[in-house]
């Protein structure tokens, strides 16, 4: 019997490219996800913040450097630059993988904050990606979360398949189980904990990996290289995931925590 392929996920803050010697080097970034060898790679802080917020990363470079491309939506580029993503989210993934449809949300918040959700299939899986970063304030969290939630729902409701969902990204949440991580995890199985910030000195999981029905974490850790300890103020997050049937699940939810050190 043929065992199901394993697909690697991982979520990174990029902090525009600015490492912590203030200085803005793609090429660092571009190492870093290369070393991550990841099939599915959500981005936050992707674009610039003022003016056009346009890219960081070279749309160009980052297929020869990396194997991964970014997934294209329609709101790409409203703001007149060539932004990468969507309020700074993006979702990148490798050259084989198929993208059926991306949806960019508004979520709600003080500052403007939002979500890409990209239809994939991976490997011969099909699943739901949904990439985020979540705000500064815990009633804002909290409510981002919540919205969320409700829109992935409306896919189903709405007809969609109901397909395996990953969510992930930066939720700039302290706590490790309450706020928007508790709002989640009604819905969702979290990935264990790991601290990716600051990346001088780790402290707190900000970066996490949720996943649905159909999906079980097989291993879940931090990316700690040299390269990746100074390109940017967040050190990745990476899962490796496993399909599983309906049934299939029960006993098998936990994840085996690991480091990853090059």
């Amino acid at each position: 019997m043929t065992s199901p392929p394993s697909i690697r996920v991982a979520t990174y803050n990029i902090r525009k490219c600015v490492g912590l010697d203030w200085r803005r080097r793609p090429d660092r970034i571009m190492r870093v996800l290369g070393e991550l060898e990841a099939d599915v790679v959500a981005l936050q802080e992707a674009d610039r913040r003022l003016g056009e917020r346009s890219a960081t990363l070279s749309l160009e470079e980052l297929p020869y450097h990396t194997g991964l491309r970014p997934v294209s939506f329609e709101a790409r580029g409203t703001g007149g630059g060539d932004g990468l993503g969507w309020h700074g989210n993006a979702i990148l993934v490798r050259e084989e993988a198929a993208v059926r449809s991306v949806a960019a949300l508004d979520l709600p918040s003080f500052e403007p904050r939002g979500a890409l959700v990209a239809e994939l299939e991976v490997k011969g899986v099909a699943l739901r990606v949904a990439g985020v970063h979540l705000g500064l304030i815990p009633a804002d969290r909290r409510r981002q979360a919540r919205a969320l939630i409700e829109r992935l729902d409306g896919w189903n409701d709405g007809g969609a398949p109901a397909l395996p969902t990953v969510v992930l990204g930066d939720l700039n949440e302290w706590s490790e189980r309450a706020g928007s991580v508790a709002v989640l995890a009604e819905r969702f199985r979290p990935a264990p904990p790991v601290a990716s910030f600051h990346s001088a000195a780790p402290l707190a999981a900000l970066d996490r990996i949720f996943v649905g029905p159909g999906l079980q974490v097989a291993a879940a850790g931090v990316h700690r290289s040299a390269e990746a300890r100074r390109a940017s103020d967040h050190l990745p997050v990476w899962a490796t995931l496993l399909p599983v049937e309906a049934g299939a699940r029960s006993g098998r939810d936990a994840a085996a925590r690991e480091t990853l050190a090059c």
